[in-house]
């Protein structure tokens, strides 16, 4: 988030939707390299992650944000969106077919060394950059000129950038408070004599007391907890309706889970930058998109399982991508690890109250009245799905307050008032 304050939204995509593909990975080394032993599976998840973060945390620190609109850091993100939509579909294709007929060794590694290219291509980024530089060629400061027509003195403080954001923000005198909002919120380095605003940088215990703090919270809650439902029960989902290999059906949900989280940071990106657009309304659009699919569900349908769970799987993600931008633009980013871990526990805690309480034991009570300990039929969950599409009917209403209340926060750091700089 400091690194990148004018691309939040497409760097959370990306990264949420590498998190996204994450699970067919390692189901593909699962499968592939590690001959479907559990013990090596562990043995891996227990020292080749570990150390392999180790080896990342190096290169994980904050830097100064590019000055102004740089071309070359958009055509980089589209860059990696691409070669991860890429490897997702390879690695859908791999686990689909699979499942479907019976394919060759020599392709199935094929098609894992193409997935592995694409996973490693965007470190091609950072290599470009190292050792094939652009010349950077200094041109004069309009600003620089003083009122007789001559050179102003370089050592004047006011003529001095701020910080990282002063070279492409155009300031006006009335615009000085807004101005620092914006820097605060980007880098943290204003003072601040009085209690933060929404906006600037905040304190978990400031947070706290905030209404938008907890509308923000819920409407994740809500948003994760219910998706999270239905992918832990997917699988007793598809056997309810009478679909013997649900494998497939899990295989859809979450390629679409990761087409939602990367194409709403890209989407919200886009609306933030062109019209102010808080990226609260996508994330309620999702929640009325996600009361259709549970109506759907709860129809007990086999022709429309794939569509309302590929319809499912995206709202998912955009829950899930577009929360992490929004509370950094809200509160700040000076303190933002421990507010992003503090809404993130909107997804074990939905996963235990809608999932664990509500689905479970409904399945189960209507498992009994079967005589067996699977269920079958249409009323295994839909009770459940009727539930879960109210609560994402309160999610969006929350959605729509949260909306409204915002609306002023991205004026003041997205509106017109605020214009980047040319490139020249």
């Amino acid at each position: 988030m400091k690194n990148f304050p004018l691309s939040r939204g497409t760097v959370a995509g990306i990264l949420k939707g590498y998190s996204a593909i994450g699970g067919a990975v390692y189901t593909v080394i699962y499968n592939v390299f590690l001959d479907q032993s559990s013990t090596k599976l562990l043995m891996f998840l227990s020292l080749g992650i570990p150390i392999i973060c180790f080896a990342m945390m190096y290169f994980i620190r904050p830097c100064a944000p590019a000055s102004g609109e740089d071309s070359s850091e958009h055509v980089h993100f589209v860059f990696t969106q691409a070669m991860a939509c890429l490897a997702a579909v390879i690695l859908l294709i791999i686990t689909v077919v699979g499942n479907v007929i019976s394919v060759s060794s020599s392709v199935t590694y094929t098609l894992v060394g193409l997935v592995i290219v694409l996973l490693v291509s965007p470190l091609a980024i950072p290599v470009k950059m190292t050792f094939f530089r652009k010349k950077s060629v200094k041109k004069p400061n309009p600003l620089a000129k003083s009122a007789e027509g001559g050179e102003s003195n370089p050592t004047n403080p006011l003529l001095r950038p701020s910080s990282s954001l002063g070279s492409f923000i155009e300031m006006e005198d009335d615009d000085a408070s807004d101005i620092q909002t914006l820097l605060a919120e980007g880098g943290g380095a204003v003072e601040k004599k009085r209690g933060p605003r929404r906006g600037e940088d905040f304190r978990m215990r400031e947070a706290l007391v905030k209404a938008d703090f907890w509308l923000l919270w819920f409407l994740y809650f809500l948003g994760v907890g219910s998706g999270v439902t239905v992918l832990n029960n997917l699988a007793q989902v598809g056997i309810a309706v009478g679909i013997d290999n649900t494998t497939v059906l899990l295989c859809v949900f979450s390629f679409f889970n990761f087409v939602g989280r990367l194409s709403s940071g890209a989407i919200s990106e886009h609306f933030v930058k062109s019209r102010a657009m808080p990226r609260t309304v996508w994330m309620t659009l999702a929640q009325f998109l996600m009361v259709l699919a549970f109506i759907l569900y709860a129809l007990s349908s086999t022709a429309t399982l794939y569509p309302e769970t590929a319809l499912l799987g995206t709202c998912y993600g955009f829950q899930y991508a577009l929360m992490v931008p929004t509370a950094s633009e809200l509160f700040g980013v000076e303190h933002f690890g421990i507010i992003y871990s503090f809404m993130i526990l909107g997804n074990p805690i939905g996963a235990v109250l809608f999932s664990g309480l509500l689905a479970g034991r409904l399945y189960d009570a209507e498992a009994i009245k079967q005589g067996s300990s699977t269920c079958y039929g249409p009323d295994c969950f839909k009770l459940t799905f009727v539930i879960l599409s109210c609560v994402c009917g309160v999610a969006a209403i929350l959605g729509v307050i949260l909306t409204i209340r915002i609306r002023p926060v991205y004026q003041s750091l997205y509106g017109s008032r605020f214009f980047r700089l040319p490139q020249e």
